[in-house]
């Protein structure tokens, strides 16, 4: 008998590197928001797409970092945390969604 020739797609590729590097995003802004204050969280995460994702979910007629922190309250309520939670799913977000979108490119085009 030969051997078995084995393949990987390249949409599971991109799927697996997209996880990958979601969870990799998770680790590094849980590690720094974990227990943070509201000052530590806002400077960690100031200038990202995660602040600019939260600050469009925050409190109407706020700006700033008054809108970003609302806005990552508001979405870290949703999975009944507070700010940081917020601060790590506003993190994570942009970069799981590319990794979705590599993996459905990849997969359109696949046989």
């Amino acid at each position: 008998m030969g051997k078995r020739k084995t393949t990987v797609k390249t949409s599971t590729v991109a799927g697996s590197l997209g996880a990958l590097a979601t969870g990799a995003t998770v680790a590094s802004t849980a590690s720094t928001v974990a227990g943070a204050s509201a000052a530590t969280i806002m400077s960690a995460t100031a200038g990202t797409t995660g602040a600019a994702l939260a600050a469009t979910a925050g409190t109407a007629g706020t700006a700033g970092g008054a809108a970003v922190a609302s806005g990552m309250a508001t979405i870290g309520s949703a999975v009944g945390g507070g700010m940081a939670a917020g601060a790590v799913i506003t993190a994570a977000a942009p970069v799981a969604a590319v990794g979705l979108l590599a993996y459905g490119v990849f997969k359109f085009f696949e046989d």
